[in-house]
């Protein structure tokens, strides 16, 4: 006879780990206990040898589907003899910390229920087991026990809490675990919050399909609904929520309504299938029938899958497909009460589909696309988070507070970092309260006093003035481009230098003025800036991001000076000679136009020049837009110069935009256009790596930034760099955009207060 205690760290709690070590424990005649505790879950074994060992070895071979486990370490010690193994109560201590579950879709098991006549959870919106349901959202504290969530209001009954007592049982201590006799009940409002007679969810699907726009409660806020095939519906609103353009994300009943919509590889398929269940970017086929208003000026739909039951039960019906955009106004962060939802929201929807199962952490869905048969995620939220991404390397207790456009914050401890949900972007009051009880939440789960916090250089941002704010507390300022290029290192394991090239819109850079098209020296501590795009007026300030037109101009005054107004462009013809001139004084004399190397602001000028997008909606809508119209069979690229100076050698487009100028004089059509400027920035990128690889003997690419979200630019340049022999890596864990920079921050923060050199 052996006894054994046995700790395991990982993902253990909340996804049925106890039961199944209990029912581990009696096929293998084990005898003792398990409990979870703040670090994970807490064996104690005894058994014969043989027994103890396949038991130990079942536990990580056998494990459930949704358990994750990092560490297993055994210990022996003296048998106590015990009688029978058993789950004891758990223990909690704020020294440690276990890692939680992300919110989990609906399991097979649970959805059979769900659509089977006579069972008594049948249509019941909030069925789950151990194996699915909500987790992150829903945990207020440590270990993850019902009292510590948004369930204790609910007791359970004594059918209920015979299942969870039930070893055998898959809802064996299922923490969120009810049925319509005892579990959190839907309730339809109107737009003022009163209740609607009649069986909420039937009168909800009357509605949808009359065309009626709903706000629905789900697992991490609101979603805005409406049906996706309705044109009306899906133009009302867009209108009421002023949103013109923006793409609203799809969900679609089964895979089969996918496929008819859109096209869908292998791998895309297993993500919209995956517990996860994000919204996948998918090229939309040309007879699909989502509304085009949708996705308007896209060649691409955001699709999921139902992940939760309510959304399975108002797919089963006549309707294939809804809307399902972020219950939110403007720029704010999406509603997850149901008083701030109504409040909120009542000037867009008709009407509420509510519950009383509280949300206590709000969370966006995720978005991901797949590239080179990879995933590669664009918004890291519900599905992934809080799940921390896990270095070779242990780090002190840091706060990373992120940037301002879709911000993401980031917590580490050891060999992990805890990057958050989508926050937004920090650009008003109520995300920036998002933000900061976002990072109350996860250093109180995660028991995480920071030792220092790392913020971005630029002194406007909100998340920058909310670092500084921090009293008593070592503070650590970390380049923004920097931070990319780490962030894409951290993930891929890598802690030697690299060549760091981050490409993006905007970045305040080391010498105060705007950067973006950034090739650095970079390791973990430190960078080198060794090139960039050259560097243009900005005329106007933050208005030329908002209006591309403006950069345009600019890049025509440094290319042709005052003959740009001559030129024979149908640009030239749409613009207001006033505005012009007023602008070129600007540029001329240096009022409001800050110098900017940014590469997003170069494929801005491009999409003004095509009479793709003078002005946008969206962050990013010039350059996705003339991405979507690009040709990509296009061979032909067009010139660039990379000037050797005594400082960074500077990549100059400028012969490419005058070589732009001369085709559109030509009548070349604007998708060859787009094609030839995208592989000319892919050249330009790969020749500036060769020539910074001559001087350093540096073979190692990183590719990080908001404008390596263009598939087509990103494919073209993994690939140019790959044929000159560099090893080339990208993003797969944490966004290429801003949401990513936050986990790069937490590293540099470490390596410059922490790590001896």
């Amino acid at each position: 006879m052996e006894r054994k205690t046995i700790e395991i760290t990982g993902i253990v709690q909340g996804i049925g780990y106890r039961p199944f070590v209990y029912n581990l424990a009696l096929a293998h005649s084990i005898r003792g206990w398990v409990l979870n505790n703040e670090k994970g879950v807490l064996i104690d074994a005894e058994g014969e040898d043989e027994a103890l060992e396949g038991f130990i070895k079942g536990l990580t071979e056998s494990a459930p589907p949704l358990a994750r486990i990092e560490t297993l370490k055994a210990t022996s010690f003296e048998p106590r003899g015990y009688s029978f193994f058993e789950i004891r109560q758990s223990k909690g201590a704020s020294a440690g910390f276990t890692l939680i579950s992300p919110d989990v879709a609906t399991c097979d098991a649970c959805l059979a229920e769900l659509f089977s006549p006579g069972d008594f959870r049948q249509r019941y919106p909030f069925i789950n087991c151990t194996l699915c349901g909500p987790r992150f959202t829903i945990i207020k504290d440590i270990p993850y026990d019902r009292h510590k969530t948004t369930m204790a209001p609910f007791p359970m009954c004594p059918v209920c809490r015979k299942e969870y007592g039930n070893p055998v049982d898959r809802r064996f201590h299922a923490q969120p675990n009810a049925c319509p006799a005892c579990g959190p009940s839907l309730r339809l409002a109107d737009r003022k919050g009163e209740t609607l007679p009649g069986d909420a969810l039937d009168r909800t699907l009357a509605l949808l399909l009359q065309g009626s726009i709903g706000a629905v409660k789900g697992i991490g806020g609101f979603h805005l609904v409406c049906n996706a095939e309705n044109h009306g519906a899906v133009s009302t609103l867009r209108s009421r929520k002023f949103r013109e353009d923006k793409p609203f994300a799809v969900m679609c009943r089964d895979l089969e309504e996918v496929r008819a919509n859109v096209h869908a590889c292998e791998e895309e398929e297993r993500l919209l299938l995956s517990p996860e269940r994000p919204i996948v970017l998918l090229n939309r086929k040309k007879d699909s029938s989502i509304a085009p208003g949708v996705a308007p000026f896209q060649k691409t739909l955001g699709i999921m899958l139902p992940y939760s039951p309510l959304h399975h039960l108002l797919l089963a019906g006549p309707l294939k497909s809804l809307v399902m955009t972020s219950g939110n106004v403007s720029d704010e962060p999406i509603a997850y009460k149901n008083e701030e939802a109504c409040h909120r929201l009542s000037e867009i929807a008709d009407f509420f589909l509510l519950h009383d199962r509280d949300i206590h952490m709000r969370c966006d869905d995720s978005v991901v696309r797949v590239i080179q048969g990879r995933p590669y995620v664009l918004r890291r939220a519900r599905g992934y988070v809080p799940f921390p991404v896990k270095l070779s390397y242990d780090l002190e207790r840091i706060l990373a507070c992120g940037g301002e456009l879709k911000n993401t914050f980031a917590l580490s401890r050891g060999p992990y970092v805890f990057v958050s949900h989508h926050i937004g972007d920090l650009e008003n009051m109520e995300t920036l309260h998002s933000f900061e009880q976002g990072i109350e939440h996860f250093k109180n789960l995660f028991s995480i006093q920071p030792k220092a916090v790392a913020y971005d250089l630029h002194p406007e941002y909100l998340s920058t003035k909310y670092a500084l704010s921090l009293p008593g507390i070592p503070k650590v300022g970390v380049q923004h481009h920097h931070a990319h290029v780490v962030s894409a290192m951290a993930e891929n394991g890598l802690d030697k230098e690299v060549i760091g090239v981050a490409l993006d819109g905007t970045g305040f850079g080391s010498d105060g003025t705007i950067w973006g098209g950034e090739f650095l020296r970079a390791d973990l501590r430190d960078f080198k800036r060794v090139a960039h795009l050259r560097q243009v007026p900005m005329p106007g300030g933050s208005m030329a991001i908002k209006e591309p037109w403006r950069m345009a101009l600019a890049y025509l005054f440094e290319a042709f000076g005052e003959e740009a107004a001559d030129l024979e462009l149908d640009w030239v013809r749409r613009r207001d000679a006033q505005k012009c001139g007023v602008l070129k004084r600007m540029i001329e004399k240096r009022v409001n136009s800050p110098l900017t190397s940014s590469m997003g602001r170069l494929f801005d000028a491009v999409s003004s020049l095509l009479s793709v997008r003078d002005a946008v909606n969206y962050e990013g809508q010039a350059a996705i837009e003339l991405e979507m119209m690009a040709d990509p069979e296009e061979r032909e690229e067009y010139p660039f110069e990379i000037q050797e100076t005594p400082g960074p050698m500077i990549v100059d487009p400028i012969e490419m935009v005058e070589a732009i100028a001369q085709d559109l004089i030509h009548n070349h059509s604007p998708s060859r256009i787009s094609g030839k400027f995208h592989r000319s920035v892919a050249r330009l990128v790969v020749e500036t790596c060769r020539k910074i690889s001559l001087d350093s003997g540096l073979d190692q690419v990183v590719l990080s930034g908001g404008v390596f979200q263009n598939t087509l630019l990103l494919a073209l340049v993994v690939d140019g760099l790959k044929e000159a022999g560099f090893e080339v890596y990208t993003h797969h864990l944490v966004p290429t955009n801003d949401g990513g920079i936050s986990l790069g921050q937490a590293v540099i923060a470490h390596m410059r207060c922490f790590q001896c050199v």
